[in-house]
């Protein structure tokens, strides 16, 4: 969403950096590319270093920005100090999960998001792409008088249904070109449970045998021993497709009968949710975050960890006729559209940043 979010502000009016508290990690190279400065501190997880940290204060120093947007909880701590050092007018945390589970924070993430807790009426804002996300922090003890909540926008040129022979893209892909596919675009990590998913296909294949799954995102491939044996103990090892850490996730996307999200907890705004929703791709979600607000009418609801009800829903869409199954697709368009698209959502981040900096606005 950062990616998306610098490529699409007006330039005539906002000057964009981006600092990345570690290495330029995946992105950095693409939003370089979009010619927009991007710096690496080089700090190192579990090794304290003040080095990067007097570095950031000197770069804002220099770069004197009306705005510092920080995203995550490390870059909410650091930035905010730093920030403030800085003389930075404005600082905005972003808030991107809802509710996290214990078993995801280490003693040291334990402790940032206690302090951020109490730190939380420092920032001049608190932006969260999700009513849940601001509800379960506020559960936190985060106090902010100025809370905004923008969600994801998606890219809706990009995205978009299928427009040539899906049977010839899913063979390029290595898929297979007519059976019924059902995907999940998701990282390997306890809170988009996949055993959830795969315990649901299981369900789903005694009953539609021909029914193929594919999974897509970094961690999700053959080098993922867990998964594998999970795959194999549960006798999908012919049916599940693990596509790993992929570029080109439109097509991917666009080539899908069904997509599904299964997380367990933790979802903000879920990208992939949305993105297949732009492809005209009906829609099986967890009752986590706000995925049902987000789907809305156009797909189905499920509770959390409960595989048989994520296995009634699949078969309850791939069960309507081609014609309705399209309907409800476009249905799930029409909504992206019409509510979430990405230059509806940038310029709810542009308004945001125009009011923060006039309220903030100190004289040079």
């Amino acid at each position: 969403m950062l990616y998306k979010l610098v490529s699409r502000l007006d330039r005539q009016i906002f000057q964009n950096m981006v600092i990345s508290l570690q290495d330029q990690g995946v992105m950095g190279g693409r939003i370089s590319d979009l010619g927009i400065p991007v710096y690496a501190l080089g700090m190192q997880p579990g090794r304290p270093n003040p080095l990067p940290f007097l570095r950031l204060v000197s770069l804002l120093r220099r770069q004197r920005p009306q705005i510092l947007q920080t995203w995550l909880y490390h870059a909410d701590l650091v930035g905010l100090l730093a920030g403030r050092l800085a003389g930075v007018p404005a600082i905005v945390w972003n808030l991107r999960c809802s509710e996290m589970q214990p078993a995801d924070f280490s003693r040291g993430l334990s402790l940032i998001t206690w302090m951020l807790a109490r730190l939380s009426p420092w920032p001049q804002a608190i932006l969260a792409n999700s009513l849940a996300g601001r509800r379960d922090h506020e559960r936190l003890g985060y106090r902010q008088p100025r809370w905004a909540i923008i969600p994801n926008g998606f890219d809706v040129d990009l995205f978009h249904p299928c427009t040539h022979d899906c049977a010839d893209s899913r063979r390029d892909l290595g898929l297979p070109g007519t059976v019924p596919l059902i995907g999940l675009v998701a990282r390997f990590h306890p809170m988009k449970d996949h055993a959830n998913f795969l315990a649901a296909a299981a369900h789903l294949h005694k009953l539609r045998p021909e029914v193929n799954f594919v999974l897509v995102g970094q961690g999700v491939d053959t080098a993922n021993i867990d998964l594998l044996n999970q795959i194999n103990a549960m006798g999908l090892a012919d049916c599940v497709h693990l596509m790993g850490e992929r570029r080109d996730i439109a097509a991917i996307t666009q080539i899908l009968d069904l997509a599904t999200s299964a997380s367990a907890y933790g979802e903000g705004f879920p990208n992939a949710i949305g993105e297949a929703m732009a492809c005209g791709v009906p829609c099986v979600v967890t009752a986590v975050g706000d995925s049902a607000y987000l789907v809305g009418e156009t797909g189905e609801v499920v509770p959390p960890r409960d595989p048989a009800a994520l296995a009634a829903a699949w078969q309850k869409i791939l069960s309507l006729s081609d014609a309705k199954r399209q309907t409800l697709g476009r249905l799930a368009r029409q909504r992206i559209v019409a509510h979430f698209s990405l230059d509806q959502v940038v310029r709810q981040y542009e308004r945001f940043y125009l009011e923060l900096a006039s309220a903030s606005k100190q004289p040079d």
